[in-house]
C-alpha cells in the first residue's frame, strides 16, 4: 500500500511538471512567433511594400466624398476617439500605478515593482523602436490629434498590448477559477484589438504599424509573464495572493 501510495505522488509529481513545462514552451512558441510576425512585418515596411495595402485600408474607412471625414455618423467617430484613449500614455499610466499601489498595499512590493519595471521598459522598447525605423505618419488626409512620433509600430497598440495582457496574467495568477482566468485575458485582448482599430479608423496610424504593435506588445507581454513565473519559482517576487479560495 505504501508503495501505490508512493508510485502514485510520484506519478502526480511528474503530470504536474510536465503541465508547467508545456505552459513554458507554449509561451517561448507564442512569443517568437509573434517576434517573427513584427520582423517580417518591419521588413515589409523598410522596403515600401505594404503602402498600397496601408492605404486601401485607410481609404475604406474614410468618406469618398471627403477623406478628412471618418466613415459613419459623429457619434461613431466621437467613440472612435473614446477608445483610442484606452492606450494612451495618461490611461495606460494611472492604471498601472493603481495596480501598483494595490500591491504595495496587500504587502506585494516586489511584485508591484516588477509590474512598473515591465510596463515602463516596454513603453521604452516601443520609442526605442520608433527610432530605429522613423515611419512617417499617414498623410492622405489631415489630423485632427496632436502627433509627435514616428509611425512605426503603433505606440497606442504596443502599449495596451503590453499593459493590459501584463495585468491580466498577473490577475490570472490571482484567482484559481479557469472561467475568471479566462476571462481576464480575453478582455485584455478585446481592450488590446479596440484600441489598435480605434487608430486605424481615426487615420492617425497605417495598419501595418498596428499590427506590428500588437505582435511586439504581446511578445513583451509574454517575455514579462515567462520572468515574472521564473522569478516567482525562485523566491524573488511574490506570488499573487488567491482571491477565489472557494472555486479550488
Amino acid at each position: 500500500m505504501r508503495l501505490k501510495g508512493l508510485n502514485g505522488a510520484i506519478k502526480t509529481g511528474f503530470n504536474w511538471l510536465r503541465r508547467r513545462e508545456l505552459k513554458v514552451l507554449i509561451g517561448v512558441a507564442a512569443i517568437s512567433a509573434a517576434i517573427w510576425i513584427f520582423l517580417s512585418i518591419a521588413d515589409e515596411v523598410f522596403e515600401n511594400d505594404t503602402r498600397a495595402i496601408d492605404e486601401m485600408i485607410l481609404l475604406l474607412l474614410r468618406n469618398p466624398n471627403d477623406y478628412s471625414d471618418p466613415l459613419g455618423p459623429g457619434w461613431l467617430e466621437e467613440m472612435g476617439r473614446d477608445f483610442t484613449a484606452l492606450g494612451s500614455v495618461g490611461v495606460l499610466s494611472i492604471l498601472t500605478l493603481g495596480i501598483c499601489v494595490y500591491l504595495f498595499l496587500i504587502n506585494r512590493a516586489r511584485a508591484a515593482l516588477f509590474t512598473l519595471a515591465a510596463i515602463a521598459t516596454g513603453w521604452l522598447v516601443s520609442n526605442l523602436l520608433k527610432l530605429a525605423y522613423d515611419r512617417p505618419r499617414p498623410d492622405l488626409f489631415p489630423h485632427e490629434s496632436i502627433l509627435y512620433t514616428a509611425s512605426f509600430p503603433s505606440g497606442h497598440a504596443m502599449m495596451s498590448a503590453v499593459t493590459y495582457l501584463t495585468l491580466a496574467a498577473l490577475l490570472t495568477r490571482a484567482v484559481a477559477s479557469w472561467r475568471l482566468r479566462s476571462f481576464f485575458l480575453i478582455y485584455a485582448l478585446f481592450l488590446t484589438i479596440l484600441v489598435g482599430a480605434s487608430r486605424v479608423y481615426l487615420g492617425v496610424h497605417w495598419p501595418t504599424d498596428v499590427v506590428a504593435g500588437w505582435t511586439m506588445g504581446a511578445a513583451w507581454a509574454g517575455l514579462c509573464w515567462l520572468t515574472e513565473r521564473w522569478l516567482q519559482q525562485r523566491g524573488i517576487v511574490e506570488p499573487a495572493p488567491l482571491m477565489d479560495e472557494s472555486s479550488r
